[in-house]
């Protein structure tokens, strides 16, 4: 099984979280910060390029062997489904058309969504903005592992495992610790998910379909991109709950990498988030940081000190408001 985990329980703290009360300092020393504030006009037309390339890249991996369609889904398919996951978190903060146009915004995150195969676009916005709104929170911020999850995979296999199964933890744990109806547009997205699926499974074969579902659960696991979910939150250094990475793959992942400017600030897009750093490099600079997500991964997996539990917990507060 390897080396047990030092940690038994999460960190609990009595603080609230960091990044409203340094948003407000930031902007107070640097009022110019918020001429970043607002969408990027040329974010739909790379999330669309993306979504068409994925879509031309079924005519070829239609093809393939299944050897072949798995190495392709991984290399290649995954890390696009991934990307567009990602363009899918800047939709949910209106940063694709503004906030002043919401129904654009989630019209995109539909065809962002189409690829990846499996319906969340909507979903994922309803539980990312309380992620946001109440880091931490014992019940209401789903990002958190739950505690069977920290207790069953609290060794080096065991965290291994849990980073292969990361896809899972994902997309049911929202549902076990703070289930919520569903909302009409989830509907409508799970709808127009199902239609498309249906198509390329008529128009162009199984094939092309296990690839961009295949990609998409390979490219949130034991994958470099997938590095992302663990870099963010998890407490590599005690008492830091956020952490941002500045390496080469914010290129392709619309600078989620910069996770202490976008929590600090989540109505400036992607795009525009390294202008954070360079306005108010004191607040950054000296905050522990990631250097690498392949670095993160492994770390994670072998490093005693750090797994599911390594994670700051405040006690509910989220849903007495």
């Amino acid at each position: 099984m390897g080396q047990k985990v030092s940690r038994n329980d999460f960190e609990w703290v009595g603080t609230e979280e960091p990044h409203a009360s340094r948003r407000k300092i930031i902007l107070e020393k640097y009022p110019q910060i918020k001429k970043l504030f607002g969408y990027d006009p040329k974010f739909k037309w790379i999330a669309g390029s993306m979504v068409l390339t994925q879509i031309l890249a079924l005519l070829v991996v239609k093809d393939f062997s299944w050897k072949m369609l798995i190495a392709a889904a991984y290399c290649f398919g995954g890390i696009l489904n991934h990307s567009l996951m990602l363009a899918v978190h800047e939709i949910s903060h209106n940063l694709a058309f503004g906030h002043s146009r919401p129904m654009l915004n989630r019209i995109l995150g539909f065809i962002c969504n189409l690829p990846i195969g499996l319906p969340m676009s909507i979903s994922f916005r309803k539980y990312h903005l309380e992620h946001h709104r109440y880091q931490g929170d014992e019940v209401v911020d789903t990002d958190i592992p739950t505690l069977l999850e920290a207790k069953l995979f609290n060794s080096t296999l065991g965290k291994l495992v849990w980073v292969i199964l990361q896809p899972i933890f994902y997309i049911f744990r929202p549902l076990i610790i703070n289930p919520k109806p569903p909302t009409h547009l989830e509907i409508i997205n799970v709808i127009i998910q199902l239609i498309f699926n249906i198509l390329i499974v008529y128009f162009i074969g199984w094939k092309a379909m296990v690839y961009l579902v295949l990609g998409s659960i390979l490219a949130m696991g034991l994958h470099p991109v997938a590095g992302h979910f663990i870099s963010e939150h998890y407490m590599f250094a005690k008492g830091f709950e956020t952490y941002s990475y500045y390496g080469p793959l914010n290129w392709i992942t619309f600078n989620v990498g910069y996770h202490n400017e976008h929590h600090d600030f989540p109505a400036i897009p992607g795009s525009r988030l390294p202008e954070v750093k360079k306005i108010a490099p004191e607040f950054y600079e000296s905050m522990p940081q990631h250097s690498s997500w392949t670095r993160v991964l492994y770390d994670f997996i072998m490093d005693p000190a750090v797994g599911p539990y390594a994670r700051i917990k405040r006690h509910q507060k989220g849903l007495e408001t």
